[in-house]
Protein backbone atom coordinates (compact mmCIF):
# COMPACT_ATOMS: atom_id res chain seq x y z
CA UNK A 1 0.00 0.00 0.00
CA UNK A 2 0.96 3.44 -0.12
CA UNK A 3 0.72 5.27 3.10
CA UNK A 4 0.58 8.43 4.00
CA UNK A 5 1.95 9.15 7.20
CA UNK A 6 0.41 11.60 9.24
CA UNK A 7 1.16 13.10 12.91
CA UNK A 8 2.52 16.28 14.26
CA UNK A 9 5.00 18.41 12.39
CA UNK A 10 4.57 22.02 13.51
CA UNK A 11 1.88 21.37 16.08
CA UNK A 12 3.60 22.48 19.37
CA UNK A 13 6.54 23.44 18.22
CA UNK A 14 6.32 27.38 18.95
CA UNK A 15 7.83 27.07 15.02
CA UNK A 16 10.84 26.06 17.08
CA UNK A 17 13.23 24.69 13.76
CA UNK A 18 14.85 21.93 15.87
CA UNK A 19 11.49 20.34 17.40
CA UNK A 20 9.86 20.88 13.83
CA UNK A 21 12.92 18.55 12.85
CA UNK A 22 12.27 16.30 16.06
CA UNK A 23 8.85 15.79 14.76
CA UNK A 24 10.06 14.95 11.37
CA UNK A 25 12.19 12.47 12.56
CA UNK A 26 9.40 10.81 14.27
CA UNK A 27 7.03 10.83 11.12
CA UNK A 28 10.65 9.14 9.73
CA UNK A 29 10.86 6.62 12.32
CA UNK A 30 7.26 5.42 11.18
CA UNK A 31 8.08 5.25 7.94
CA UNK A 32 10.60 2.78 7.99
CA UNK A 33 9.07 0.01 9.36
CA UNK A 34 6.06 0.53 6.43
CA UNK A 35 8.70 0.30 3.92
CA UNK A 36 10.08 -2.86 5.18
CA UNK A 37 7.04 -4.48 5.46
CA UNK A 38 6.60 -3.32 1.47
CA UNK A 39 4.77 -0.87 1.75
CA UNK A 40 5.49 3.09 -0.09
CA UNK A 41 5.54 5.75 2.90
CA UNK A 42 4.64 9.33 1.99
CA UNK A 43 5.11 12.25 4.47
CA UNK A 44 4.33 15.61 3.01
CA UNK A 45 6.69 17.44 4.71
CA UNK A 46 9.07 15.06 1.98
CA UNK A 47 7.67 17.35 -0.74
CA UNK A 48 6.47 20.79 0.42
CA UNK A 49 9.84 21.48 2.28
CA UNK A 50 12.10 21.73 -0.73
CA UNK A 51 9.22 23.21 -2.41
CA UNK A 52 9.05 25.90 0.00
CA UNK A 53 12.89 26.37 -0.25
CA UNK A 54 12.69 26.88 -3.83
CA UNK A 55 9.84 29.12 -3.57
CA UNK A 56 11.07 31.18 -1.54
CA UNK A 57 9.19 31.01 2.02
CA UNK A 58 11.28 33.15 5.02
CA UNK A 59 9.57 31.33 7.78
CA UNK A 60 7.41 29.47 9.63
CA UNK A 61 3.79 30.32 8.64
CA UNK A 62 3.90 32.50 5.83
CA UNK A 63 2.05 33.00 2.71
CA UNK A 64 4.57 30.54 0.65
CA UNK A 65 4.36 27.94 3.79
CA UNK A 66 0.77 28.01 3.85
CA UNK A 67 0.61 27.66 0.38
CA UNK A 68 2.53 24.13 0.15
CA UNK A 69 2.35 22.65 3.57
CA UNK A 70 -1.15 21.25 3.72
CA UNK A 71 -2.08 21.36 -0.08
CA UNK A 72 0.94 18.55 -0.70
CA UNK A 73 -0.05 16.38 1.27
CA UNK A 74 -3.71 16.94 0.18
CA UNK A 75 -2.38 16.53 -3.72
CA UNK A 76 -1.09 12.86 -2.05
CA UNK A 77 -4.31 11.68 -0.72
CA UNK A 78 -6.12 10.75 -3.64
CA UNK A 79 -2.77 8.42 -4.20
CA UNK A 80 -2.53 6.64 -1.28
CA UNK A 81 -4.16 3.41 -0.36
CA UNK A 82 -4.25 4.02 3.74
CA UNK A 83 -2.96 7.39 6.28
CA UNK A 84 -1.37 6.16 9.32
CA UNK A 85 -1.81 8.59 11.78
CA UNK A 86 0.40 9.10 14.83
CA UNK A 87 -0.62 10.70 17.81
CA UNK A 88 -0.16 14.04 19.08
CA UNK A 89 -2.31 16.86 18.33
CA UNK A 90 -2.27 18.04 14.78
CA UNK A 91 -4.88 19.83 12.84
CA UNK A 92 -3.03 19.07 9.49
CA UNK A 93 -3.15 15.71 10.41
CA UNK A 94 -6.68 15.33 11.69
CA UNK A 95 -7.69 16.93 8.43
CA UNK A 96 -5.07 14.20 6.46
CA UNK A 97 -7.84 11.75 8.82
CA UNK A 98 -11.02 13.21 7.71
CA UNK A 99 -10.25 13.71 4.00
CA UNK A 100 -8.69 10.22 4.02
CA UNK A 101 -12.20 8.74 5.90
CA UNK A 102 -14.09 10.68 2.82
CA UNK A 103 -12.48 8.62 0.57
CA UNK A 104 -12.92 5.60 2.08
CA UNK A 105 -9.25 5.63 2.69
CA UNK A 106 -8.08 2.86 5.80
CA UNK A 107 -6.82 4.73 8.58
CA UNK A 108 -4.63 3.14 11.00
CA UNK A 109 -3.59 4.40 14.42
CA UNK A 110 -1.11 2.04 15.21
CA UNK A 111 1.81 0.96 13.51
CA UNK A 112 0.90 -2.67 14.43
CA UNK A 113 -2.16 -2.41 12.73
CA UNK A 114 -0.92 -2.22 9.43
CA UNK A 115 -0.55 -5.41 7.78
CA UNK A 116 2.86 -6.92 7.66
CA UNK A 117 4.07 -4.06 10.14
CA UNK A 118 5.20 -4.88 14.08
CA UNK A 119 6.11 -1.85 16.26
Amino acid sequence: MVILVAGPYRSGTGDDPAKMRGNLRRLEDAALPLFRAGHVPLIGEWLALPLMEVAGSKAVGDAIYEEIAYPVAHRLLPRCDAVLRLEGESKGADQDVAMARERGLKVFFRIEDVPGCRA
